[in-house]
């Protein structure tokens, strides 16, 4: 039970921390590169989409690190666990204002604004890559 809990934690981790990369390096930067209007249009869905996605994966990874540690593991488990669901919070509290701010934009008459705020997004986003990124080390070294 414990090395599967394990694994499954890793795992979640895994795919949490590559499509949180994946959005930093690539999908942004391509999304910005077709203009504004065109980035903040897409940016919703993809946001919406990525949001299930990724809170999911990030609460699992968290219980399967609690199952995992309660089985035997060592608490660096835990500790990559609780590094990974702390991109939730981080989210609610830091990133949230944002990602309201560039719901209610209108792509037609708000584009100065929606580069300053798709910029900052991104720049929130990449504390949520690294705080995976080091949840993942983390799992890895401690497997």
């Amino acid at each position: 039970m414990q090395t599967l809990m394990e694994f499954l934690a890793t795992f979640c981790c895994a795919i949490f921390s590559g499509a949180a990369v994946y959005i930093n390096a690539v999908e942004h930067p391509a999304r910005m590169s077709c203009g504004i209007k065109v980035a903040l249009s897409e940016w919703a869905p993809s946001y919406k989409r990525a949001t299930v996605m990724q809170a999911s994966l990030a609460v699992l990874g968290f219980v399967f690190s609690i199952i995992a540690w309660f089985a035997g593991s060592g608490i660096w488990v835990l500790v990559a666990g609780t590094l990974l669901v702390l991109v939730a919070p981080f989210t609610l509290l830091v990133i949230m204002p944002t990602n309201h701010r560039l719901l209610a934009l209108n792509a037609d008459e708000d584009l100065e604004e929606a580069a300053l705020l798709l910029n900052r997004w991104n720049r929130l986003h990449r504390v949520r890559s690294g705080l995976s990124l080091a949840a993942l080390v983390i799992f890895l070294v401690a497997a």
